[in-house]
């Protein structure tokens, strides 16, 4: 039996196996297949609490929406703030995101903490996937649960130091320059190159 196929048939506490219940399981099943197939070597595994019921509730990737998978459907923040990080420290080729519980606690529209059952239910395919890789627990549920590194997560006005936090996995732990229309401003001006402005 495959990874995705155990982790379809798990009974994880009350949570909701997207995996295995609903229209789209079977879409979500592929989709996790080819993400993990893609991340097969990746060095760091960012592991989060649970799946959000706007994100990979719906989308099957963990910190990621459907959104940004099909520029449809809902959004999250985490996902777009998490993903958007990676990106912009070189990180998301080589990491690996992944959940403490695998399946969604909560509705179609809340999310709820997981259970101390679910979080122990959950281990063995944490297990699976962290070996070999660097271990980085976004917030304290992951933290408890994997006694990793800990950074930040980025809810409720945490995204600056989620990204802080990351920054000390990024190639040498090097801030890497974020550009805004200010910056390109004060650079024009430094290289006395006329900005065109219409």
């Amino acid at each position: 039996m495959s990874f995705v196929e155990e982790l379809a048939a798990a009974e994880i506490g009350a949570t909701f196996n997207f995996y295995r219940e609903g229209p789209r399981a079977c879409l979500l099943r592929r989709r996790l297949a080819g993400y993990l197939a893609e991340r097969v070597h990746a060095r760091f595994l960012l592991v989060g609490e649970a799946p959000g019921y706007r994100g990979a509730r719906v989308s099957g990737v963990p910190f990621t929406s459907e959104r940004q998978l099909t520029g449809a459907g809902p959004a999250e923040a985490t996902a777009t703030i998490v993903r958007a990080t990676l990106e912009e420290l070189e990180l998301e080729d080589d990491t690996l995101c992944w959940n403490v519980v695998p399946t969604h606690p909560g509705t179609e529209t809340a999310n709820r903490r997981p259970t101390r059952a679910e979080i122990d239910a959950g281990s063995r395919f944490l297990e699976q996937l962290a070996r070999g890789r660097r271990v980085i627990a976004v917030g304290r549920v992951a933290e408890a649960a994997t006694g990793a590194a800990y950074v930040r997560h980025p809810s409720h006005g945490g995204a600056e130091a989620f990204r802080s936090g990351l920054l000390r996995f990024a190639a040498g732990g090097r801030p890497v320059r974020r550009f805004h229309a200010k910056d390109l401003e004060r650079k024009a001006w430094r290289d006395r190159a006329p900005l065109v402005r219409r």
